[in-house]
């Protein structure tokens, strides 16, 4: 296994790859603003010749995942396509069309969105009538802790219906906070024995439906796996799921983990801690 290395910039491995897959919240923006340099290394990928695909655990589709960046500062050129965990939610709920549903998720706010569901034949219910769980994320992301809903959640373990994860994160960070994800009460759930059904990372079908897109740009031609760089900022699902998909990857410091000065050790210990390895780490994305 080769030892994980610290570029100063994208500049000096960009010739190594043709695609990269870029998760967004945590390397691109922080839900507030922009990271402009992540943006404008990106762009310079792209002037380049190479393809970028922003590949993303936000639990609501492509539109309105996109329709954020104008009024934070992502810019267009910054990317060719994007790929959510609500993309791929969808196309997994559209295999329970006329089945009831037991949603959990707040009834506002940036982890829920009618999107996800408008249009399919769904019968939304409580537990007691539920064929499936469809989990969004907490209902109060800021007050409350996952392991809250322990009890609640036995309900659809105890009638063995399987829930579908709209969003594998376990937390996100919006400016300075973290807040916990559905990905958190997938983990009660699974603890709890029940069944989970993932459609982000690290997960494959987000990952198929990304390449996808990019064979779409390229007029169906596959892509060179050995030339796909996955960049993320969170051990457990950016640099998982490359590993898993056989991509290289690139750890960036600008998400969940806030780090120190020593940002080379930090890291090594951080992805220890997860059993992964990443190829590539640099404090934050630039050119």
């Amino acid at each position: 296994m080769t030892a994980l290395q610290f570029p100063q910039g994208l500049s000096e491995i960009a010739s190594r790859y043709d695609t990269i897959l870029c998760d967004v919240w945590g390397v691109i923006h922080n839900g507030r603003s922009a990271f402009k340099d992540a943006c404008d290394a990106l762009v310079r990928f792209r002037e380049d010749g190479g393809h970028v695909c922003l590949i993303t655990n936000a639990p609501v589709p492509k539109a309105q995942v996109i329709r954020l960046f104008a009024p934070l500062g992502v810019s267009e050129a910054a990317f060719d396509d994007c790929v959510s965990s609500g993309d791929a939610t969808r196309a997994e709920l559209a295999r329970f069309q006329g089945k009831a549903v037991w949603r959990l998720g707040a009834d506002g706010g940036w982890e829920h969105d009618r999107h996800l569901y408008e249009g399919l034949d769904l019968n939304f219910t409580d537990a007691d009538d539920a064929d499936m769980l469809l989990c969004i994320g907490l209902r109060d992301h800021v007050g409350e802790h996952p392991e809250d809903y322990r009890e609640e959640l036995k309900a659809g373990v105890t009638r063995g219906i399987p829930m579908i994860c709209a969003n594998p994160d376990k937390q996100v960070r919006v400016g300075g906070q973290l807040y916990w994800c559905a990905g958190a009460l997938a983990d009660v759930y699974e603890d709890l024995g029940g069944k989970v059904i993932y459609s982000g990372k690290p997960y494959p079908p987000i990952y198929q439906l990304a390449l996808e897109r990019i064979e779409s740009l390229t007029d169906g031609k596959p892509a060179d796996r050995s030339r796909i760089l996955c960049i993320g900022d969170s051990p457990g699902t950016d640099v998982r799921g490359a590993s898993v998909q056989g991509f290289d990857s690139l750890y960036v410091g600008t998400g969940i983990k806030e780090h120190g000065e020593q940002f080379e050790e930090e890291v090594i210990e951080l992805l220890a801690a997860y059993g992964e390895q990443a190829t590539w780490a640099m404090s934050g994305l630039r050119w």
